[in-house]
């Protein structure tokens, strides 16, 4: 029957000239080979696929949200603050398939995606169009059919109003053609990659029918009508929200939601302050604490509901890449527009001293912007690593096809000498001279840099390097802002450097496109934090996108990497391999996956609910 199915496909698309290679019909989709479980498979091996269903859990946010539009650049989102995408809920409409992005990634696979609106995929080998077969059973919570002109209107509308992300993952798609009520195809400008098909999966379908009577640009309270396991059913603005799980979802007996969604009602209260959140969650307010803070999981968790054992304190080792943390230097400013000045800055962070004071030896040393990744770069290009810079030597430094990228190393008890000496030295090369009123150019202007954070607890962290920046001569500050000042200051690219973390995934694609492409330096709004405007790194990211094997996809990674490092774009952090999370003993779970913490999947034990 499937080969019968392909030929009769084969004929629909003769007659309308978009037939030039074979076609496949896939429940899924990975990036390289084939996904790991087959059409056939019931459940994800991660999951308890006979998890009881009920309860009430208690969670909380870092932050605040002044809109339930998570689509457009406007406003901050529950979905943006932190942790909250790990709890899996969301207003986030479900997409066409699941795995690959947010809504509800693998825990188990690298760069898979299965369906979930669709049903299954076709597409060209060529790739030059795919076809997504919805679902019959898919429905809005208004009980309406998903249909294919919903996925034609998420498209125009994300594209043309949506946030940046989306209108540059959808940049290449020609025209989308509804070739019925559940059929709808997207014809690709040019042959379309196997991670754009992927990106492409990730579209959240929107309710034609509920958007069309509303402007899809502004911030609102009013909650969405959505499309996945749980409804948004209470909401106090900014500071809580209510999600009641839709008893008969339509999604709940797909292989992918099997084992999931197991908690009746998630009711979600915001914290400005992390601190207050601890004491909240120390004094029984929520049920799950996942913890930021290498001293405080140190130092304060022998309060009594641990100590009675209601409370279970664990560290979970993990397999997923760490996220970017740095201080983001913004070279679209003189004097960071300068090499020389962004490596002194990188020679000045004495990382051994705050990890040894102040986070109890709890961290490693960040040296790539992949960290816990196979994506980090180490010791010199060779391979196919060196047959992609190699093109590029006159426009990279000689040294980085000779020796390893290294970050400054210290003995943890302050800038050594010959730092602070080497720091000096470039920033002389850089036209910078020191005087007695500090560091000045050759128009007598003072060398100022203030670092924008939002956190007030980093002030304690960063101001041993204020300091340190004070002696070379350097007029440095920190200046702490509300969120919405720091949104609106990133947005529009008002800082010298900033404190900030990527997310990083083990399927880099068209995100890091937005963290780094030359086209996103100076894009309102857009992730491109430190203005990276670099042709190497621009062609890197072509080889990422174009990636037809893993060893490719992961030389073209390490060799982005290191082209970025030696632009000296980010004093780099640190990062931790393990899961740090505190959470009600009612809670259970099968396992933890390599690649997610899981909570989607965890179960109130009904032995341990009242």
């Amino acid at each position: 029957m499937l080969y019968l199915f392909r030929f009769l496909v084969l004929a629909t698309l003769l007659n309308t000239g978009l037939a030039q290679a074979a076609v496949t019909l896939s429940h899924g989709f990975a990036r390289f080979g084939q996904p790991a479980y087959p059409a056939s498979f019931s459940h994800f091996d991660w999951v308890n696929p006979a998890a009881p269903k009920g309860g009430r859990v208690r969670l909380m946010a870092l932050g605040t949200f002044d809109s339930l539009n998570p689509y457009i650049l406007k406003g901050t989102s529950p979905i943006a603050t932190g942790d909250f995408h790990q709890y899996g809920i969301s207003e986030l409409n479900a997409p066409l398939m699941v795995g690959h992005g947010n809504f509800d990634p693998s825990g188990d696979e690298a760069a898979s995606a299965y369906g979930l609106v669709a049903e299954s995929i076709q597409y060209a080998d060529d790739l030059r169009w795919v076809v997504f077969n919805l679902r019959k059973q898919a429905r809005f919570h208004d009980d309406r059919p998903i249909t294919a002109t919903d996925v034609e209107f998420s498209w125009r509308t994300l594209k043309k109003h949506g946030h940046p992300q989306y209108r540059n993952y959808l940049k290449n798609v020609a025209r989308v053609d509804i070739l019925a009520p559940l059929r709808v195809r997207f014809v690709f400008k040019q042959p379309a990659t196997r991670q754009q098909i992927l990106d492409l999966g990730e579209l959240p379908v929107l309710p034609r029918h509920y958007w069309s009577r509303r402007d899809f640009t502004r911030t609102s309270f009013e909650p969405p009508l959505g499309s996945g396991p749980y409804r948004i059913t209470e909401i106090k603005p900014g500071r809580s929200l209510r999600f009641e799980r839709v008893a008969n979802w339509w999604g709940k007996d797909l292989p992918v939601n099997v084992g999931k969604y197991n908690i009746d009602r998630i009711d979600v209260d915001f914290y400005r302050d992390r601190h207050v959140a601890f004491e909240a969650f120390k004094a029984g307010s929520f049920d799950i604490y996942i913890e930021h803070q290498a001293k405080n999981w140190a130092s304060n968790y022998r309060f009594p509901a641990l100590l009675r054992g209601d409370i279970v304190r664990a560290e979970i080792p993990h397999q997923i890449p760490a996220p970017t943390q740095a201080l983001f230097i913004n070279s679209r400013r003189a004097p960071f527009d300068n090499l020389k000045v962004r490596k002194a800055l990188t020679l000045l962070f004495d990382f051994e001293w705050a990890n040894r004071t102040l986070f109890n030896s709890a961290y490693l040393r960040t040296t790539s912007f992949f960290p816990n990744s196979p994506f980090a770069a180490h010791d010199i290009p060779r391979g196919t690593e060196w047959l992609l810079l190699n093109p590029w030597q006159d426009q990279l430094p000689a040294a980085l096809f000779e020796q390893p990228f290294q970050v400054p190393v210290t003995e943890g008890r302050g800038v050594p000498r010959d730092n602070l000496g080497k720091a000096l030295s470039l920033l002389q090369e850089a036209g910078w001279k020191t005087g007695r009123k500090g560091l000045k150019n050759s128009h007598g202007q003072p060398l100022r840099l203030e670092i924008l954070l939002v956190n007030p607890r980093l002030e304690r962290i960063l101001q041993p390097y204020i300091q340190t920046l004070h002696r070379i001569g350097m007029q440095a500050s920190l200046r702490t802002v509300d969120r919405a000042q720091f949104k609106h200051r990133l947005d529009s690219f008002d800082y010298d450097m900033t404190l900030l973390v990527l997310p990083q995934s083990l399927n880099p694609g068209h995100e890091q496109w937005l963290y780094f492409h030359s086209s996103q330096a100076n894009m309102h709004g857009s992730k491109n934090y430190a203005g990276v405007q670099h042709p190497v790194v621009d062609a890197m990211l072509e080889a990422v996108m174009a990636a037809q094997t893993q060893n490719e996809l992961e030389s073209a990674m390490q060799a982005l990497d290191r082209v970025l490092l030696w632009q000296h774009y980010i004093v780099p952090n640190w990062y931790i391999s393990r899961h740090r999370i505190a959470y009600s003993k009612r809670l259970k779970f099968a396992q933890i996956p390599p690649y997610t913490l899981g909570l989607r999947a965890w179960w109130l034990d009904p032995a341990e609910t009242p």
